[in-house]
């Protein structure tokens, strides 16, 4: 924080409670009004203190209290408010303690006499949560935290009453305070930025709470590690494009598989439940396309069938700002060494319950379900015990809005709602989604160009297939059937499936899959490339397999190079359904960290086109069951209301 905070003119206008035309006005016939410090001509910044003493001394500044007179020296400093609030937090700290800071900030030393009227009028704590609440309120500088009512219904799923709990996003600490609240024994928190880790750090020092909050990156830098607590709760940061994927490929704390680079929230909760102890419950807030994302189906399948995932709750549109969509909860349970698997996953649509009674409504479902987890639970519309085996189907999708039987007599309308939200918050990512790009310069050089085959001589990738069906029995070492191997077929690929159920075909020789693999059919309508994650699969017949080496070749780069109208003229034989030699395509050759770049807007340019397809599916069915709904009378133009058509109707 600076030593002489500073102040425009829109916010003397607003410490005086006068129009901005007011204060130019006072600029202009008062030869005394303090001159700027700062800004631009258009801009001027002025000292606060000194704007203070003028207004005060010509009777403009109104009277306020010493909270209010405290925070506005802080939000004006150029500074940033958390580091300004963690400064003065530092010193009710040691006010508390009875001890001096161990190195005073001079910059504080104006505000000094307002920090110790503010302590003797409220106590430390008071004060430092009088200052807190003018912090949490949204404006300049300040990050959006998680709403208290959300953060203790958060918590109740969890149970952290009476024991410990860990928080690993942090923020400025609004979690950790509602598990405190709900009688946390102890809290352990990490944040990666600095003055929000003190912040949260500084509340909990102040109410005297055991643990601590570290600063740091828990994905990357884990401050915890081997540490198990009674519960974590997180609202992780979402959608995140570098979180860290590739150096922590093979981390112990990925106990149900290898996270996909595209599903950084499924690594948060892979790492919270490496940080519960057995039968320990972890609740994160999460966005609703993380339910049914392609990428993330093996995860998901794998936390289902271990008896990770208990429950994925729906909140109504708007509970946690800035995000406007249905976020959803996710309840995890670290599962205690041998035990059965649970039949049944509990799945909440609670999109449309009032706030008011969202947590009591929620809270109430997941403790019958807790209560007996293998029974059937069906409130219809709302909450549903779904078996385990239902939800790990083909797509693994736990929308919980898919898996709830309609309501009697109001099926069209509510399902029309449902699809409603869900069409927005897949709207919603599309902006994100979307690759920024922009024009190469005119007089840059064109790239040197080499082809598939001349790539595969070099080298940098490694051509396999295609195989086709064996009309033979396979020889000795090789697998004689499919049994228990998904395969990839060429139709898997064109229609962006994922990989099949075999069939009687046998596979001669058998070729695992391997994850940045590109797969392309010999036969499609237009050339089509897919680029292997997460399948374990084998490859599949008439199909080219390309296995780069990612020292020399990255993978989304060649698949996005491949999938040109250039390469489906140059590999395909122009007759009906495309016949592709993928070895006469063509692949510009550039240096390692470009193709990584193109290869990273590739690979967001394929997930656009996929949310695009399904805004599309979705607009669809939107309109036809606003179709039939009107058609039926189920549904009426406008916000009439029921009773009122009726009405109409008996006259």
């Amino acid at each position: 924080m600076q030593e002489t905070p500073t102040i425009t003119a829109a916010e003397i206008a607003r410490l005086a409670g006068v129009g901005r035309a007011a204060v130019s006005n006072w600029r202009k016939r008062h030869a005394d009004f303090p001159t700027p410090v700062g800004g631009t001509a258009a801009s001027p910044e002025f000292d606060l203190i000194q704007v203070e003493q003028w207004l005060r001394a010509q009777g403009k500044l109104p009277e306020l209290a010493t909270a209010e007179r405290l925070w506005r020296h802080l939000a004006a400093a150029s500074g940033s408010p958390a580091a300004g609030l963690a400064g003065v937090g530092a010193l009710l700290l040691a006010r508390q303690r009875g001890q001096r800071p161990r190195r005073p900030d001079p910059h504080l030393a104006p505000l000094q006499p307002d920090v110790d009227a503010l302590a003797d009028e409220l106590g430390a704590q008071g004060a430092f949560d009088e200052l807190w609440q003018r912090f949490s309120a949204p404006g300049p500088g300040r990050p959006f935290a998680t709403p208290d009512d959300l953060a203790d219904l958060m918590v109740g799923l969890a149970g952290v009453g009476g024991g410990s709990v860990l928080d690993p996003a942090t923020g400025s600490g609004a979690i950790l305070r509602a598990a405190v609240r709900a009688g946390c024994t102890c809290a352990y928190g990490q944040e990666i930025d600095d003055d929000l880790a003190r912040l949260a750090g500084l509340w909990l020092a102040l109410r005297e709470v055991p643990g601590e909050v570290v600063a740091g990156d828990s994905l990357r830098a884990d401050a915890f590690a081997g540490r198990t607590v009674d519960a974590v709760v997180c609202h992780p940061p979402f959608g995140a494009t570098n979180w860290g994927d590739e150096e922590l490929g093979h981390d112990p704390r990925w106990i149900v598989g290898t996270t996909p680079r595209t599903e950084p929230e499924l690594a948060w909760a892979q790492h919270t439940l490496a940080h519960l102890r057995p039968g320990g419950h972890a609740v994160l807030l999460m966005p609703p396309t993380v339910a049914g994302r392609r990428a993330g189906r093996r995860i998901r399948a794998e936390l289902l069938r271990r008896g990770a995932l208990r429950a994925v709750v729906a909140l109504p549109p708007g509970v946690a700002a800035p995000h406007a969509v249905p976020l959803h909860l996710w309840v995890l349970r670290r599962p205690a060494p041998d035990a059965p698997p649970p039949a049944r996953a509990l799945l909440v649509d609670a999109a449309g319950v009032d706030a008011a009674e969202l947590s009591a409504r929620v809270l109430a479902a997941w403790r019958a379900f807790t209560a007996a987890p293998d029974a059937e639970t069906d409130q219809a519309g709302f909450a549903r015990a779904v078996p385990v085996i239902e939800l790990l189907d083909e797509e693994v999708d736990l929308t919980p809005a898919r898996r709830q039987p309609a309501v009697a007599g109001e099926a069209t309308g509510e399902q029309l709602v449902r699809t409603r939200e869900r069409l927005a918050a897949v709207v919603s990512d599309l902006s994100v989604l979307m690759p920024q790009v922009t024009p190469s310069p005119a007089d840059e050089l064109p790239a040197p160009i080499l082809t598939v085959n001349e790539l595969a001589r070099a080298g940098a990738l490694q051509l396999i297939g295609p195989l086709r069906p064996a009309a033979r029995p396979a020889s000795a070492g090789q697998v004689k059937d499919n049994s228990g191997f998904a395969v990839l077929t060429a139709r898997d690929v064109v229609e962006g499936t994922a990989p099949s159920v075999p069939e009687d075909d046998l596979l001669v020789p058998p070729v695992p899959l391997m994850p940045g693999d590109v797969a392309v059919p010999i036969v499609a309508r237009q050339l089509v490339v897919r680029v292997v994650t997460d399948e374990q699969a084998l490859l599949g017949a008439n199909l080219y397999l390309l296995r780069p080496d990612p020292a020399v070749l990255d993978s989304w780069f060649l698949a996005g190079q491949l999938a040109t109208s250039t390469n489906q003229r140059q590999a395909s034989s122009l007759t009906g359904a495309l016949r592709l030699d993928i070895r006469r395509a063509q692949v510009r050759r550039l240096p390692l960290p470009e193709q990584r770049a193109q290869g990273d807007a590739f690979r967001r340019l394929k997930a656009f086109e996929s949310a695009i397809r399904q805004a599309a599916t979705l607009g669809a069915e939107l309109v036809q069951l606003t179709a039939d709904g009107l058609a039926r009378g189920d549904l009426q133009p406008g916000d009439r209301p029921r009773q009122q058509r009726r009405t109409s109707r008996r006259q």
